[in-house]
């Protein structure tokens, strides 16, 4: 059994860099410590676990413990997929500290409300809640009104700025307003600089305190069943599309027999401006993380990865269906 584990939320809209900083704050947790990280995707194949992997070794017994909630918001059915989870994760690392990383488009509130629940008094110790923010979103009206993004930021402990280096204007006076608008302007705000922000944030006091009413609280099912990981197939692929919140998913899961095209998987993704698009690939110059968010590509090395994966994100189906059919053809060819 472990006991007052100390737990993070970091949570934030698609594609503001959320795995991005879990990386950087697992680079820097102390020598020594075992950290878990319980990730939870909109998608169905389950990306971020691959991105995150590769932790170091303390001498026999791994340092980073990695487990998925792919497809939808696991708080959803009564919190029961993400216990399922969280009790695995836990019993399996027995870990110094967890951090929490909820899907863009999941329900936040309800996500503490489970952690929050009497069966995990002394078990976990409620900290911080980062919520990450990009804010030159807040010139899309569907983004500044949409209720799951404006509920992250209600929940944060402290908010943090993101991809400020590739803002053309001073965008905290947008930020300050926005805050003032939804009613959290006393909520400490920090910068990111390159995805790193200090870990000494996660040990601050969390603020959360329940305040839904049983009529209030978030219910609805959900297919997913964390019991049930997705594992590619021998040969060939999987392809597998999910929705909700207004947002369409379209995802692959390929045999790790296959090595693509290194260049046409890049160039491939960098004509397709997704607003999210993940990607962990083997090819044949080598294991690659690929990462688009609003039309900005970027790409990583891995040491290792047990298959290949692609998933993308987006509000419009048409472009979804579209995406779906260019990689369809480019998983084809190299599936034959």
């Amino acid at each position: 059994m472990v006991k007052n584990v100390p737990t993070n939320v970091i949570t934030g809209a698609l594609g503001v860099g959320k795995t991005t900083l879990i990386q950087s704050l697992l680079s820097n947790k102390p020598d020594g410590e075992r950290w878990a990280v319980l990730v939870n995707e909109f998608g169905e194949v389950g990306i971020d676990g691959s991105m995150l992997s590769g932790g170091t070794v303390d001498g026999k017994e791994k340092s980073i413990f990695i487990k998925e909630v792919p497809g939808g918001c696991m708080c959803c059915t009564s919190g029961l997929p993400m216990q399922i989870a969280l009790n695995l994760l836990l019993a399996q690392a027995k870990p110094h500290r967890l951090l929490i990383e909820p899907t863009g488009l999941g329900h936040p509130k309800e996500v503490l409300e489970t952690l929050s629940q009497s069966h995990y008094k002394d078990v976990l110790n409620v900290q911080a809640t980062l919520t990450l923010i990009d804010v030159r979103k807040l010139d899309d009206q569907k983004w500044r009104n949409h209720e799951t993004f404006q509920a992250q930021m209600q929940i944060a402990d402290t908010v943090v700025v993101t991809k400020s280096d590739l803002y053309t204007h001073d965008c905290m006076p947008t930020l300050e307003t926005y805050m003032h608008e939804i009613g959290v302007s006393s909520t400490p705000v920090v910068h990111a600089n390159c995805g790193k922000v200090d870990n000494r944030l996660l040990a601050n006091a969390s603020n959360f305190t329940l305040h839904l009413s049983d009529s209030e609280q978030h219910h609805h099912t959900n297919k997913l069943n964390s019991a049930n990981t997705l594992i590619a197939p021998k040969e060939g692929a999987l392809r597998i599309a999910n929705q909700g919140e207004g947002y369409f998913s379209r995802g692959w899961l390929c045999a790790a027999t296959y090595a693509f095209s290194y260049k046409q998987c890049v160039m491939l993704f960098k004509t397709y401006t997704a607003e999210r698009l993940k990607a962990v690939i083997i090819t044949d110059s080598g294991i690659f993380a690929f990462n688009v968010a609003d039309g900005a590509f970027e790409e990583r090395r891995l040491d290792e990865a047990e298959d290949s994966r692609i998933e993308l994100i987006s509000s419009s189906e048409d472009f979804a269906n579209t995406f779906a059919e260019a990689i369809d053809s480019l998983i084809d060819e190299y599936t034959k």
